[in-house]
């Protein structure tokens, strides 16, 4: 196991009527902004019970935080909160929200533009920021990550603020999400372990079955919940996954390699496609051409996960490929480039991207331009 340091201080609230401990988390003295996706909240009830927990509290409303959160919008949000001299953040939404809301958090605080902040990549000053969970799959409730796009040079980057204060989650308010954005809400939280999990073997024994667990989990519910998505049971361990896979706690002391989600935003950066689906498209590919690097664990993986257990290496891993490819598919999910229309032309495009910028990212620099075009020709 590698060294490490570790803490989430992300109060996590979790179950059933558990939005109205606002009223309990945020001080009264505080001048709220709430912002918020699109109208969905209004139609499932969640809308309704922030604001009843709110009653007390002076509020600002901000709407429009779109997928993929674009700083031509969050500049809009810094722009109102500095109006109204807000002191506190509730981000009520998914991944895309919370996201939103952290560069935000920040922006009220930055005299200049907040795009800076995102191209140097984090920011420390911040006004303090809570959730109200809607859609599960980024984690984003319980880490100091998010991804900000810029619609008008396509790009989209990584930046890193402060924590959330507090997250809320009731396993209830995911019971009428469209059926897609579940499917990609699952792949996203599977791809985010493996990618935390798909590097070099005998590191950490309890990391490695805290994710196993995790992707065990997700295998065994995913068809359950495409079933019946109104399972509290399956929703809250949805739910719960979600979080686990991405606030750290399986990353201690061990590898991680994040190229897949790096071509993932250039997909989505270029062509809209859902940041989860990309993932889905993107993840078999890696597994594929960097076999080499990553075989000793993608067997492990097969062995684990899937019950591959016989066979020689590379028919194990080719068949532990296949059974992750047929997970996603088992979403409802496409796993090529081509049935979403997607061509050589963005391929070579990503790769000039990597290239221009010098870029090697990956578990020990592994992945560059020329290998980000051979995972995509893979699945083209």
């Amino acid at each position: 196991m590698n060294n490490f340091s570790f803490q989430n201080p992300t109060k996590l609230i979790m179950g059933k009527g558990m939005i109205a401990q606002l009223s309990q988390e945020i001080p009264t003295d505080k001048k709220v902004m709430i912002t918020f996706g699109g109208g969905s909240v209004k139609k499932n009830g969640v809308y309704d019970q922030v604001k009843q927990a709110l009653s007390q509290h002076q509020t600002v409303e901000f709407w429009g935080i779109e997928p993929n959160p674009a700083i031509e919008t969050l500049r809009k949000a810094i722009e109102l909160g500095k109006q109204e001299k807000v002191d506190f953040l509730l981000a009520v939404g998914g991944g895309s929200v919370i996201d939103g809301t952290k560069l935000i958090s920040a922006g009220l605080l930055y005299e200049g533009d907040a795009w800076d902040l995102v191209k140097k990549g984090q920011a420390h000053d911040t006004v303090p920021l809570g959730t109200v969970l809607t859609l599960p799959a980024t984690g984003s409730e319980m880490n100091n990550g998010a991804v900000i796009s810029c619609h008008e040079t396509k790009e989209k980057y990584a930046f890193y603020a402060n924590y959330p204060v507090f997250s809320i989650l009731d396993p209830e308010v995911t019971f009428s999400l469209p059926a897609h954005q579940v499917a990609c809400g699952i792949s996203d939280t599977f791809v985010h372990v493996l990618e935390q999990y798909l590097t070099k073997t005998g590191e950490s024994r309890i990391m490695d079955r805290w994710a196993e667990g995790i992707l065990q989990t997700l295998v065994e519910i995913a068809p359950k919940i495409r079933e019946n998505q109104h399972d509290y049971q399956l929703m809250a361990d949805f739910m719960m996954a979600a979080t686990m896979g991405l606030n750290g706690f399986i990353a201690m002391g061990v590898s991680q390699d994040w190229s897949t989600h790096m071509i993932g935003h250039e997909l989505t950066a270029l062509c809209g496609l859902t940041h989860g689906h990309t993932l889905a498209i993107v993840m078999p590919g890696t597994m594929d051409v960097l076999r080499k690097e990553k075989g000793a664990k993608i067997m492990q993986l097969g062995e684990r996960i899937f019950g591959v257990s016989s066979g020689t290496h590379d028919r194990r891993i080719d068949e532990t490929i296949r059974k992750t490819e047929e997970f996603f598919r088992s979403l409802g999910l496409t796993t090529r480039l081509s049935e979403e229309g997607i061509g050589m032309d963005v391929i070579d495009e990503i790769e000039k991207r990597f290239n221009e910028r010098g870029v090697h990212f990956g578990e020990d620099g592994l992945v560059n331009g020329a290998t980000a075009k051979a995972i995509l020709t893979r699945v083209l």
